[in-house]
């Protein structure tokens, strides 16, 4: 049952000490995807990975370790004809990072989100970093967004493949 006059679920759904504490990513394969800014491409790949990022205000480097080994071990692309039996990696693939602090919109009980949820902008900047460095560390060809730009992002979803992921492992 909901509490009628906020529209919330109930306190057991989610304790107080969990909101905020998952680094969130929308991991999507693509034939192609690139972000601009204004008229200037600032990123661009062909097969691979889109992979749209939120950090939480409570997350840290364990969050992003989590991430940086999960992305390149999912097992999204078709091989041998068998379905998903092969990583980005396994197909030479690319992958594109955008920093998107909306996937920490809140919109229970409103109109209008609210982000409250979501990491200040330097300490976002520092971890969205750091899963991009972990991943290039682990061999991948990583391009990127431009933090706190107002970005166009355009993808061709093959598939469409489209997975959720977060640090705290709930889906």
């Amino acid at each position: 049952a909901r509490d009628r006059r906020t529209c919330h679920p109930p306190s057991w759904s989610r304790p107080d000490w969990f909101r905020g504490r998952l680094m969130r990513a929308v991991v999507q394969r693509v034939s192609r995807a690139s972000v601009s800014v204004g008229d200037r491409c600032v990123g661009a790949i062909g097969r691979g990975l889109l992979v749209l990022v939120g950090v939480g205000e409570r997350d840290g480097p364990e969050d992003v370790r989590y991430l940086a080994g999960k992305i390149p071990a999912l097992r999204v692309f078709d091989g041998d004809g068998k379905g998903f039996h092969r990583s980005v990696v396994d197909v030479g693939g690319a992958v594109l990072v955008v920093s998107q602090f909306t996937l920490y919109g809140d919109t229970r009980g409103q109109r209008r989100p609210s982000f409250t949820g979501a990491a200040a902008p330097e300490r976002a900047r520092d971890l969205y970093e750091a899963l991009v460095r972990q991943l290039r560390d682990a061999g991948l060809h990583v391009e990127t967004g431009e933090f706190q730009a107002a970005m166009e992002v355009e993808l061709v979803n093959d598939g469409p493949v489209t997975l959720l992921l977060d640090s705290s492992r709930l889906f």
